[in-house]
């Protein structure tokens, strides 16, 4: 009886076992967070931090970390409370509500090195077999501008890596209705195209889409980046509008957390919602071979 009794005490711990803990533990460099995350209400900003304290690996965020404006003391006592207890371990972009505050200077300050070099917003890492990249998508920073695309070109010039993610906050392509489309983004988003970037995450809109692989001008292509939105952080969420060229999954009406599993040359991703909320996504894909080649 002693026996049994432990085995179903091991059947039903192991039952109780999250998804998210199981994707992380899958092998594979983990990268996990969403943009547009906390206010002072404090509720949902520690919802999807919850999120974040049952899941190993790096975290990324989509910009718009403290709201409304982007403060000292709104990143101490709004963001620090929940997302901050990752500070150490978070990778971040900046956001528009961040540059409510004078070139986003409670930004900088409050994520030191992890922001990357001081008040430029943009800067790469590798992490497993990728290499990532956080650039700074606010075109009223004094870093914005051709600095920022020369620079991202020659970053992935020299990278080595054959699987690349780039992060940032505005979205090229959007079917939320509140922002949708942001066309200052091409220029970056076609240099990521030109050297096979697999994936980019924004926020802005806060809702959750992914759309299939598309090049610069919105057609689907295989060999082209699949951007997803993941702004679903903890802010109010925004409603879907008309629907984009090549979107295959939208929801705005779940809070939560975007996970990607970074294998050698391929991805898995989960939209991973907070307690009390259903919506999920997930799937896996290929990486594109980067090159240094122009198409």
């Amino acid at each position: 009886m002693a026996r049994l009794g432990l085995l179903l005490l091991v059947i039903l711990i192991g039952s109780a076992v999250s998804p998210t803990r199981l994707l992380a533990q899958s092998g594979g460099a983990v990268l996990v967070g969403a943009g547009d995350i906390a206010d002072c209400d404090r509720r949902r900003g520690e919802a999807t931090a919850k999120l974040l304290d049952g899941i190993a690996g790096t975290v990324f965020t989509a910009g718009d970390h403290a709201y409304p404006n982007g403060t000292t003391r709104e990143f101490v006592e709004c963001y620090g409370v929940s997302w901050g207890r990752h500070r150490n371990r978070t990778r971040p972009a900046p956001g528009n509500h961040d540059y409510s505050s004078p070139q986003a200077a409670p930004y900088f300050k409050y994520f030191g090195a992890n922001a990357g070099p001081t008040a430029r917003g943009y800067y790469s890492y590798d992490l497993g077999a990728w290499h990532i990249v956080s650039l700074n998508s606010n075109s009223n920073a004094a870093s914005w501008g051709a600095a920022q695309e020369e620079w991202l070109r020659e970053d992935l010039k020299a990278n080595s890596a054959s699987c690349v993610l780039a992060y940032w906050h505005h979205p090229r392509f959007s079917s939320g209705k509140n922002h949708g489309d942001h066309p200052h983004m091409n220029a970056l988003y076609k240099i990521l195209y030109q050297h096979g970037v697999s994936v980019l995450v924004s926020g802005h809109d806060h809702i959750y889409e992914r759309f299939a692989p598309q090049n610069p001008e919105g057609k689907g292509d295989g060999n082209g980046v699949r951007q997803f939105i993941a702004g679903t952080g903890g802010a109010s969420l925004y409603r879907i509008g008309a629907v984009k060229p090549n979107s295959e999954v939208r929801n705005g009406s779940s809070h939560g957390v975007l996970v990607f599993t970074l294998q050698a040359s391929t991805y898995d991703w989960e939209f991973i919602p907070v307690a009390g909320q259903s919506f999920r996504d997930r799937g896996s894909a290929g990486c594109v071979a980067s090159n240094t080649t122009a198409k």
